[in-house]
C-alpha cells in the first residue's frame, strides 16, 4: 500500500505526532536542512510535496530536479526563498502560514520597541557586569513612547496588530503601504507617502513581505529622511534595509538607533560591523518563537501540504493561479 502513497521532502525536524500524521497518509523522507545538495535532489527526485522553512533556497535547477512537485509548503509566513515565477510556470503551489504568528510578531515589535526606548538592553548590561554595584555612571536616560508617532511601513496582518498594541501605549500610528491596492487602516491610523512617514515617524517599524519592489526599501536616502532622534524597527526580513547604509547612518547619527530581529545575512558573519554598534539592539530572527506560534505555524504548514496532496484547496497559497495544475495532477 505504501508505494502507492504520495512521496514527501521535509526538511524540519517534525516532533513525532506530526510525523505519524504525515506518515498515515505519505511517504516521508527527512532531510536535514544543511545535508549535501545530492541528498535533498535524491529525496525530491520523486517527491510531490516539500515541507520545509524559508531557510531552504527553492530554486530553479532544484525544482527542475523533482519534476513530480505539486506543492512547496513553507514553515512561515515569508516565501523569498522560493522562486515564485518558476513555482508558478511549474504548476506547484506554493504556501505560507499567514495569520498564525502575528500576535508573536506584534508583541516582538513592541518589545523591541520599549527596550529601545528604556535602553533595557544597556541597563541590563550594566547590572550584569556589576557596573551597579561597582559605582559606575549608569546608561544615558531613554524616553517616553507615549505621544511619540510610530510610522508603519506596511499594513498588513502584523502592522494592523502593532498598530493596535501601539495605540493602548499612546501612539500616534502614521501608516504607508507597499501594496498596489492598500487597504484602508483603522481609524486611529493616517495614511502618508513613505517620505512624509520617515520625516514625521519617531520610531519607523517594517512589516513587509521580501521582494524585489521592497529589497532596500530604506537606504541611505530614505534614512537621512528621518529624525535625527528616530529609530528603525525591523522584524520582516533583513534585506528590506540596505544594511551597509544603516550602519553608515548610526555610526554618523543620522538617526538615533536600530532594534532588529532580522539582519541582511543570517547568521552574521563574525565581525560584520553592525554586531559592534552601541546603539543597536538584536535578536535572533525570533518573531515566531514561541511554543504556542510554532506549533500553530507547523499545523498549518501540514495542513497546507496534506490538502494540495488530496487534491483540495489548501487553507493558505501564495500563487493560487499554479493550484489548478497542482491539484490536477494527483
Amino acid at each position: 500500500m505504501e508505494a502507492s502513497l504520495p512521496i514527501v521532502c521535509v526538511t524540519i525536524g517534525p516532533p513525532p505526532e506530526v510525523l505519524a500524521r504525515l506518515e498515515a497518509v505519505c511517504q516521508v523522507r527527512i532531510v536535514a536542512a544543511d545535508a549535501p545538495a545530492r541528498v535533498l535532489q535524491e529525496a525530491l527526485s520523486r517527491a510531490e510535496g516539500l515541507l520545509c522553512s524559508a531557510l531552504l533556497p527553492v530554486n530553479e535547477s532544484l525544482m527542475a530536479r523533482a519534476p513530480r512537485l505539486r506543492v512547496i509548503s513553507n514553515f512561515g509566513v515569508g516565501f523569498n526563498n522560493v522562486d515564485l515565477p518558476e513555482a508558478t510556470r511549474r504548476g506547484i503551489a506554493v504556501c505560507n502560514t499567514p495569520g498564525v504568528l502575528s500576535d508573536a510578531v506584534a508583541d516582538l515589535t513592541l518589545a523591541l520597541i520599549l527596550a529601545a526606548s528604556r535602553r533595557l538592553v544597556e541597563n541590563a548590561a550594566y547590572v550584569t557586569s556589576r557596573g551597579w554595584s561597582g559605582g559606575r555612571p549608569a546608561p544615558a536616560l531613554g524616553f517616553d513612547v507615549g505621544g511619540k508617532s510610530l510610522g508603519i511601513i506596511g499594513l498588513g496582518r502584523i502592522g494592523r496588530a502593532v498598530a493596535q498594541r501601539a495605540r493602548a501605549f499612546g501612539m500616534e500610528v502614521v501608516y504607508h503601504d507597499t501594496v498596489e491596492t492598500p487597504q484602508d487602516g483603522p481609524d486611529y491610523c493616517q495614511p502618508r507617502k513613505l517620505d512624509e512617514l520617515l520625516r514625521e515617524s519617531d520610531i519607523v517599524s517594517l512589516h513587509v513581505n521580501l521582494t524585489p519592489e521592497t529589497h532596500h526599501l530604506l537606504g541611505a536616502r530614505e534614512l537621512a529622511l528621518m529624525k535625527r532622534s528616530a529609530w528603525v524597527v525591523n522584524t520582516s526580513r533583513g534585506p528590506v534595509i540596505d544594511q551597509a547604509a544603516l550602519v553608515r547612518a548610526l555610526r554618523a547619527g543620522v538617526i538615533a538607533g536600530a532594534a532588529l530581529d532580522v539582519l541582511e545575512t543570517e547568521p552574521p558573519m563574525a565581525k560584520e560591523p553592525i554586531l559592534s554598534l552601541p546603539n543597536v539592539v538584536l535578536l535572533p530572527h525570533v518573531g515566531s518563537a514561541t511554543v504556542e506560534t510554532r506549533a500553530a505555524m507547523l499545523d498549518l504548514a501540514v495542513k497546507n501540504l496534506l490538502a494540495v496532496l488530496a487534491g483540495q484547496e489548501p487553507p493558505a497559497c501564495v500563487n493560487r493561479e499554479a493550484l489548478p495544475r497542482a491539484l490536477e495532477r494527483r
